[in-house]
């Protein structure tokens, strides 16, 4: 059965994943570090895990658990790259589709914007985050996440990503 498992900290679209789940039959697994209360419907097919408080411990579980049949979905672009190393498909909360293709531009990025931000911080300026979740992101991770449930139920997916030795 494909599951998704869902980074679930600061997860802006639970209710569009667990009404995608029940439309397609998933188990939806949130799991967190129960730093922010989350109140998971009482559903049979929606379970809740809260793991240990640490960094990435939400994480390593995630990872630990996936399979090629599960979705991940996730504002976290390592955690995307350990998912799909793994098998399993991942999508960002705003539908961006994490594949073998991308993941390594998107790592690369993301520690370019890593170091502008120390660098703004160390100048006295400010930093920019991630922007606001818009009504069309709802609709491009809804749309995404059918498609990954779909891909996931067909089987893995060819080339599997894999991180290199030593990281990036």
């Amino acid at each position: 059965m494909t599951r998704i498992l869902v980074d679930a900290d600061a997860c802006p679209v639970r209710e569009e994943i667990i009404r995608v789940a029940a439309r397609l039959g998933c188990e939806v697994v949130l799991v967190s570090n129960g730093s922010r209360p989350i109140r998971p419907p009482e559903e049979r097919f929606v379970r809740q895990v809260i793991v240990a408080e640490g960094a990435d411990a939400a994480d390593d579980w995630i990872v630990e658990q996936a399979s090629p049949t599960d979705v991940i979905t996730t504002a976290d672009i390592p955690l995307a790259a350990r998912a799909l190393e793994k098998g399993a498909r991942a999508l960002s909360f705003k539908g961006h589709d994490w594949t073998a293709q991308n993941i390594g531009s998107a790592l690369a990025g993301r520690e370019i914007a890593r170091h502008m931000r120390e660098t703004e911080l160390a100048r006295g300026g400010p930093t920019h985050g991630p922007s606001a979740m818009a009504l069309a992101d709802r609709s491009r991770f809804l749309d995404a996440l059918d498609r990954a449930i779909q891909a996931a139920r067909r089987g893995p997916e060819k080339p599997i990503f894999r991180i290199p030795p030593g990281g990036f």
